[in-house]
């Protein structure tokens, strides 16, 4: 008798955990962070043209 109790038991749980349907998943929407811009980009090129005069002015 108790375990037909107990079979009773947990196919009723089992079908209670087993209901609805899938549910679509929830994606949280990816955050882009912008490159911001610095005087390091420009730093390079004036520091060539600076050796680059100073080598044709000798």
């Amino acid at each position: 008798m108790k375990k037909l109790v107990l079979a009773a038991a947990l196919s009723i749980a089992a079908t209670s955990a087993c209901a609805g349907g899938m549910a679509e998943p929830v994606m949280e929407p990816a955050v882009v962070e912008a490159e911001t811009a610095s005087s390091g980009g420009i730093l390079v090129p004036l520091m060539l043209l600076v050796v680059v005069a100073a080598v044709a002015a000798n």
